[in-house]
């Protein structure tokens, strides 16, 4: 499968985010725990100021990308899995079975995303694995659809009925031959299901439904509303 030269750059850029998500101690002046005087303005020392408790905001906001780009990557992982078993299944069996799994699609697409991941982190707690399962199990449903699209146009391909003539089993079939062929599409796909939770888990931060002890984009977001440092004219 040729690389697509478009996708160079964004790669790159992911590939920056991960290792700065993965090693924050190695780009982020100062720890999260380090103190000095507060509401300081930007400086050499502090590019972005210090916030309401001494911290200097860009560590914060370099110590902040582990979580949130965590829960939305794995997120992301988990709506692709669910969405590319769903998208195989009912493209390859056809049937009853695409019938449900499709309406099972179809319900879960309509469903009020955010105030039902409010409700659910409010019952099961703020976890960041919580938040994990709830948007991913909340994301798939494109992809579902995308996968399922493909699979209908290749199942009667030459290369497909040949393996099936050979006796190859369906669940080879989808997996050795179908889904290397779907992989192309699924992976734009997942970019896009990994934007959506992180924005969501802002959200919910800004809400004040995430964890307080984990450092996050959305708690720095509802900490600058909070505080209003800009209207208030901290600096």
């Amino acid at each position: 499968m040729k690389f697509d030269r478009r996708y160079i750059l964004p790669s790159l850029l992911i590939l920056i985010f991960l290792i700065v998500a993965v090693f924050p101690g190695m780009f982020a002046p100062y720890s999260i725990s380090d103190r000095t005087a507060t509401y300081q303005a930007p400086s050499a020392e502090h590019l972005l100021g210090t916030d309401n408790m001494g911290k200097d905001i860009f560590s914060l906001l370099i110590y902040a990308a582990r979580w949130t780009l965590m829960i939305g990557f794995a997120s992301g992982l988990l709506a692709v899995c669910v969405g590319t078993e769903f998208g195989l299944l009912a493209g390859w069996r056809r049937g009853a079975l695409d019938e449900f799994l499709m309406g099972t699609t179809d319900i879960v697409l309509i469903l009020p995303k955010i105030p039902l991941v409010i409700i659910l982190a409010a019952y099961l707690g703020p976890s960041p694995w919580v938040l994990i399962f709830v948007l991913g199990l909340l994301s798939w449903e494109s992809i579902a659809r995308v996968v399922r699209s493909k699979v209908i146009q290749i199942r009667s391909s030459e290369y497909i009925l040949a393996a099936r003539c050979l006796g190859f089993s369906d669940c080879r079939i989808m997996f050795k031959e179908i889904l290397p062929v779907v992989f192309p599409v699924i992976v734009p796909k997942f970019v896009l299901v990994t934007a959506a939770p992180m924005i969501s888990e802002a959200s919910l931060a800004f809400l004040g439904l995430s964890d307080p002890q984990t450092v996050s984009w959305g708690g720095m977001i509802s900490d600058a509303f909070t505080y209003s440092g800009f209207l208030r004219g901290m600096w």
